[in-house]
C-alpha cells in the first residue's frame, strides 16, 4: 500500500506542474495586467510603471517566469500579491485555513445527518418516514447552492435573527472566548447549512441505495435466519459492507466541496479562497491565482488519497490488491 501511495503523489507532481503551467499560459493570454491600473493613475508616472514590471518579470515570456516562480516555490516562496502588498505564502494560509474550516464543517454535518438518516431510510424501506426523508433530499439536490444561499441571507437579513456576512462581527475582538465561539459559529451557519444541503442529500440517497442492496443478500438472509440481533446484522455486517463506495465518494466529496464553497464564500462574504479568487481575477493578481490553483489541486489529491487509504483501512480486500498489483 505504501509503494502504491507513492506512485501517486509522484503522478500527483506530475499534474500540479501540468495544471500550474496552464494557468500562467491562460494569464498570459488574457490582455492586460495588474501594473495597468496603475499606469490609469495620473499620479504614478510611467517609469515607476516600467521599474516595477522589471522588478517582478512580468513582461518575461511566461516559460522564463513559471521557471522562476517553480525556483521560488521549492524554497516556500509563493511570489507577492500586488493587490493586498504582501508576500502570498501568509495570504493563502490564512485563507487557505478559512475555508478547510468552513469546509470540514461541512462535511461533519453532512455525514453526521446523512448516514443516519440513509441507513434509516434502507431499513425501513418504503415506509412514510422513508418517502418523507426522500422527498426532502430530492430538494435538496435540486436547489443550486446560490439560490438557497441567496435565500436564507434574505430571511436572516428580513428577520434579523442571523449575521448575514463575514466570519466575525466587527467587535469580534472585545469579547470573551465563549462568546467570540458563539459568534464564529452564527457567522458560519448559513455557509454551511447551504453547503451541506446539497452534498447531505445526495450521500443519504447512496447510503440508502447502497443499504438496500446489501441488504438484499445472502449472507444477510443467513444471517437474520441464525438468530442474530437485528442491530448487529444491520451495523456490523450490512453497514460494513455498504460503506466502501461512501468512502470512495468522500474523495471526490471532499473536492466537491471546496468548488461549492468558492461560490457561497462569494455571496456570503466568507474571507476564504473563493472570495480571494474571484478579487485576484478581477485584479489580475496573476501569481495568488496561480498561488490557489495549485492549493486547490493539492486538496484534489489529499482528498482521494485520504479516500483510498480509508479505504484500504476499512476493506482488507483493498490492501491485498495493491499489493498484488505493485
Amino acid at each position: 500500500m505504501g509503494n502504491v501511495i507513492l506512485h501517486r503523489l509522484i503522478i500527483a507532481v506530475f499534474l500540479l506542474l501540468i495544471v500550474t503551467l496552464v494557468t500562467f499560459v491562460l494569464i498570459q493570454m488574457t490582455p492586460g495586467n495588474y501594473f495597468d491600473q496603475l499606469r490609469a493613475n495620473p499620479r504614478i508616472s510611467e517609469e515607476l510603471v516600467e521599474s516595477l514590471e522589471e522588478r517582478y518579470g512580468v513582461d518575461d515570456p511566461v516559460l522564463v517566469q513559471y521557471g522562476r516562480w517553480l525556483v521560488n516555490l521549492a524554497s516556500g516562496d509563493m511570489g507577492y500579491s500586488f493587490g493586498h502588498q504582501r508576500p502570498i505564502t501568509g495570504l493563502l494560509l490564512e485563507r487557505f485555513g478559512n475555508t478547510i474550516f468552513l469546509m470540514l464543517a461541512s462535511l461533519f454535518f453532512t455525514w453526521a445527518f446523512a448516514l443516519p438518516l440513509g441507513i434509516y431510510a434502507a431499513v425501513h424501506h418504503n415506509r412514510i418516514l422513508d418517502r418523507i426523508f426522500s422527498f426532502f433530499a430530492f430538494i435538496g439536490m435540486s436547489i443550486p447552492n446560490f439560490f438557497l444561499c441567496f435565500l436564507l441571507l434574505y430571511l436572516a437579513s428580513h428577520f434579523y435573527f442571523w449575521p448575514i456576512g463575514g466570519m466575525t462581527s466587527p467587535h469580534y475582538a472585545e469579547l470573551g472566548l465563549f462568546a467570540r465561539l458563539a459568534d464564529l459559529f452564527q457567522h458560519m451557519a448559513i455557509p454551511v447549512a447551504v453547503i451541506a444541503t446539497g452534498a447531505m442529500a445526495g450521500l443519504q440517497r447512496i447510503t440508502r441505495s447502497n443499504m438496500l442492496e446489501v441488504l438484499r443478500r445472502q449472507y444477510i438472509l443467513s444471517a437474520r435466519a441464525r438468530g442474530l440481533p437485528e442491530n448487529r446484522v444491520i451495523y456490523r455486517h450490512a453497514l460494513r459492507n455498504a460503506v466502501n463506495p461512501l468512502i470512495t465518494i468522500f474523495g471526490y466529496q471532499f473536492t466537491t466541496l471546496v468548488s461549492g464553497a468558492a461560490l457561497v464564500e462569494i455571496i456570503a462574504g466568507w474571507p476564504g479562497m473563493g472570495q480571494l479568487m474571484l478579487e485576484s481575477v478581477q485584479s489580475r493578481d496573476q501569481f495568488v491565482v496561480v498561488g490557489l490553483v495549485l492549493a486547490s489541486g493539492v486538496l484534489l489529491i489529499l482528498g482521494n488519497l485520504v479516500a483510498d487509504i480509508l479505504l484500504a483501512v476499512v476493506d482488507p480486500r483493498v490492501r491485498f490488491g495493491a499489493r498484488e498489483n505493485v
